[in-house]
């Protein structure tokens, strides 16, 4: 079977013969064959066994012709080369035992060493690598969620003792910031070597913040992340949820696809960051629990909003829920690679 290089040449906004697809959270908790798996083995003892791993990996690519595998793993893991320690709870995520809470808390940490602390995710995508015949994305969580988790202990609905951290102790803030950013940037290299065709930056929680703070409290770290992958050659996509009032300054960080939530219209999110750059999304995935009439009406609604333009990769907006039928998901990966729109008036965009 030839390599489906489709999903690659929209992240470089070339010209494909169908709109890629992929879906984030694809691999895990929808599947019946993954909670099998769950039945017998915990989530942080299938992250650690490089076979179980890819096994997860390939088990939405054997249901539905999606345009890139996204590696099965979790943005947490390098906390505990960090020496974090932690435990990785399904439908809550990585729980810290000892929260980052001030200065003398960050001297505990150290940085990151992929190649010594996390072998076995570097062993997965090698495994991937020798079987897939789609691109394998790897993944990394951005600098700012990853301090949300180390200060807040676990995921949170307003992150508000991250933002007194960042406020109240700039200091430590900044210390904690530059070592998160060195140890993201160790990884995201690490996993490039390894194998991975494009990577995601998820700075899942970046949308808390309001552009003053986050100019100066986290873009700094993340463009010197950016800059650091985008040296692997790799195609980098950047995603974060309530983004809209920060999309020209995600853009500026220089990454090849700004990802999408489903709260901004695709169109005019792309139109603001000039076509300068691909874009991913952005279909609500709550739309995936409701009849396929309803799902192909709001996916339709999404392509017309890209135009036809090249670089657009569909996906949803925020990860697949556990209620999603995987037979939804099927249908609708064939009705986007059928689907087709005249291209743009020459001109705009």
């Amino acid at each position: 079977m030839a390599f489906n290089d489709r999903f690659l040449r929209a992240c470089r906004r070339e010209p494909v013969d169908a709109t890629p697809v992929w879906f984030m959270r694809q691999a895990g908790r929808y599947l019946p064959e993954y909670r099998t798996l769950r039945k017998r083995y915990g989530f942080l003892e299938l992250c650690r066994q490089p076979e179980l791993a890819a096994e997860i990996t390939c088990m939405p690519l054997r249901r539905f012709e999606v345009d890139a595998a996204i590696l099965f793993s979790d943005l947490s893991l390098p906390f505990l080369g960090m020496g974090v320690p932690l435990t990785l709870e399904e439908g809550t995520g990585p729980v810290i035992e000892a929260p980052i809470r001030r200065t003398a808390d960050i001297a505990r940490l150290r940085v990151l060493e992929p190649e010594a602390d996390l072998p076995f995710v570097l062993e997965t995508i090698r495994l991937l690598r020798a079987e897939l015949r789609v691109p394998l994305i790897g993944f990394i969580g951005g600098p700012f969620t990853m301090a949300c988790y180390l200060v807040e202990g676990r995921a949170s609905r307003d992150f508000s003792r991250v933002r007194a951290l960042m406020f109240q102790e700039p200091r430590a803030w900044h210390a904690l910031m530059a070592l998160l950013t060195e140890s993201l940037s160790r990884y995201a290299r690490a996993q490039a070597a390894a194998g991975v065709h494009a990577l995601q930056i998820f700075e899942s929680w970046i949308g808390t913040l309001n552009p003053l703070d986050y100019r100066m409290f986290v873009h700094p770290y993340l463009q010197r992340l950016m800059e650091s992958v985008c040296l692997t050659g790799i195609p980098v996509i950047l995603f974060g949820t309530g983004t809209a009032a920060l999309l020209e300054d995600l853009a500026e960080t220089g990454g090849t696809v700004i990802g999408l939530d489903w709260r901004v219209p695709l169109d005019q999110a792309w139109a603001r960051l000039g076509y300068r750059v691909a874009v991913q999304g952005n279909l609500d995935p709550a739309v995936l629990l409701t009849p396929f009439e309803v799902v192909a009406a709001h996916a339709e609604r999404i392509l017309r909003q890209a135009g036809g333009r090249p670089g657009h990769i569909f996906n949803t907006g925020h990860g697949l829920l556990p209620e999603t039928p995987p037979d939804t998901v099927a249908r609708l990966v064939d009705w986007i690679h059928t689907y087709r729109l005249d291209p743009p008036v020459e001109g705009r965009g």
